[in-house]
């Protein structure tokens, strides 16, 4: 094939200096047939295939390839067949001899002719589109995934990006509440893929079935919800480039931070600073843009949506409640009665009836066990035997000055030195765990070692007034007997220090 430059020396040397087809065929070394198809066009045209190629080999078995690339578009993406999979199968299963490059060039081919082409669409004011991206972070030391829930507005391309240790119903539900205290506002229509979050079933006609959860913040926030088709990720292309977006921009390095609130505030000051930005193909910058967003928002009720998962659930003889896996302890009074517990994303709170008896951290590990040591000390006191081995009181870290306690009350009393220990430890059911620790080391300080001596140091603690033991009215506590002092005392001392 001849070079452009070929063209132009033909073209000139026949259009503007007269040259004749023949003559210029001699001068320039080409055939007439090719310097006339140079006076036809400007510049080589390339070869055009006339009929498709043949491929001898192939064609008995490009049918079976159409099955399968059609059969792959009804299943997720990540399990479809690549080239080298169905090479394996055309030779396994149906005794195809030829080579890989012929099946490679025809499933190109094929998957060029039936690619989806898309609308460009535009997006009005006021509407959103929300999904969950994934990254790695080191948290406290620990480096591990996040989930992190990206709401986008595409009129404006403004964003909301929050982390969370999972993709849960409670994080789904905590994503939207602080998206839309962060906007002033909740979005007219926000569009969803089919997460489980949301979707609890697709019915026959195409209608989605809600879960309760979502069904409840949309009652309360008043937003429509829209739903793309399964596994059409581009129905939402929106926030899913939003997702890649955050990803490369907000978590590359990957972050180093204390704990999930630290992250947060660095991801809301990104999406802050990505106001100032002007986009390809827009004048105005995304800030100035999200104005006419904001303007378009439904205003926020008086009152955010308690953005938690509820189970039902009951108390085992261990004092138990198991909530996604985990076990969560109970006060030992409420065994073996209904509960209803309260998965937060950072806390789980159990309540029976509208009593509130139980709150613990968070647990995203499996199979973990959450003890409170308090709720088993009414159980200890009784069951004093089994106050070494409680699991729950393992990794109970108190200060040296329990067991100096602990040491001395078992010494004077033997084995009712136990409950009387535990009789101290119960008071941190009604006191401040500092405040039990003072009166404990103010009754070693004194000698005055006992539950009744600690329990009236700690009242005299907090009422601020002196402590008056009596000693007669606690037998147990060591007597020890102080005579009035007397001046001959002081001569006697005077005396001894001349003899020495």
């Amino acid at each position: 094939m001849f070079h452009v430059e070929m063209y132009f020396q033909v073209r000139r040397a026949c259009l503007v200096d007269g040259m004749s087809v023949r003559e210029a065929s001699r001068v320039f070394g080409v055939h007439r047939d090719t310097v006339r198809k140079m006076l036809a066009n400007a510049a080589p045209q390339g070869y055009t295939r006339k009929r498709p190629p043949r491929r001898p080999k192939l064609e008995p078995y490009t049918g079976v390839i159409d099955a399968i690339l059609e059969a792959d578009r009804l299943v997720p993406r990540k399990q479809r067949h690549t080239v080298k999979r169905i090479f394996e199968r055309l030779r396994e299963e149906y005794g195809f001899d030829g080579q890989h490059t012929i099946v490679k060039d025809y499933v190109r081919e094929h998957r060029g002719r039936v690619g989806e082409m898309f609308v460009p669409l535009t997006h009005g004011p006021g509407h959103a589109q929300c999904d969950f991206g994934e990254a790695m972070a080191v948290i406290a030391g620990v480096e591990c995934k996040v989930h992190y829930f990206v709401l986008d507005l595409p009129h404006s391309d403004g964003c909301f990006v929050k982390a969370y240790p999972g993709e849960t119903t409670e994080a789904f539900l905590d994503g939207h509440v602080s998206a839309f205290a962060f906007l002033g506002g909740s979005p007219q229509s926000i569009l969803y893929d089919n997460t489980k979050l949301a979707v609890a079933k697709i019915l026959g006609d195409g209608r989605r079935k809600r879960t309760r959860a979502f069904t409840e913040l949309q009652s309360h926030y008043l937003f429509e919800d829209r739903f793309g088709r399964p596994s059409k990720g581009n129905d939402k292309g929106n926030v899913e480039g939003m997702v890649g977006y955050a990803r490369r921009n907000y978590l590359v390095p990957i972050p180093r931070v204390d704990d999930f609130a630290a992250l947060n505030v660095h991801l809301e000051q990104k999406c802050l600073e990505r106001m100032d930005a002007v986009l390809r193909g827009h004048t105005e910058t995304i800030g100035q843009r999200m104005e006419r967003d904001l303007e378009a928002l439904l205003p926020l009720p008086a009152v955010a949506y308690e953005a938690c998962d509820q189970q039902a659930s009951r108390v085992s003889s261990l004092s138990l409640v198991r909530y996604r896996t985990n076990d969560y302890s109970v006060p030992v009074a409420y065994g073996h009665r209904d509960v209803l517990v309260k998965g937060y994303v950072d806390e789980v709170v159990i309540s029976c009836g509208a009593e509130v008896i139980a709150r613990h951290p968070r647990s995203y590990e499996q199979e973990d066990f959450v003890f409170d040591p308090i709720h088993y000390l009414p159980l200890l006191e009784r069951k004093t035997g089994a106050l070494d081995q409680a699991a729950p009181l393992q990794g109970w870290d108190l200060p040296t000055e329990y067991a100096t306690l602990r040491q001395r009350l078992e010494a004077r009393l033997g084995r009712q030195g136990k409950r009387e220990y535990v009789r101290v430890l119960r008071l941190m059911e009604d006191f401040s765990h500092p405040e039990v620790h003072q009166a404990v080391k103010e009754a070693l300080r004194l000698g005055a070692v006992g539950f009744d001596a600690v329990k009236h140091l700690l009242l005299c603690q907090i009422e601020g007034r002196p402590p008056r033991l009596d000693l007669e009215l606690y037998p147990h506590l060591p007597q020890v007997s102080v005579r009035t002092t007397h001046a001959g005392d002081y001569l006697a001392l005077l005396s001894g220090r001349r003899a020495a």
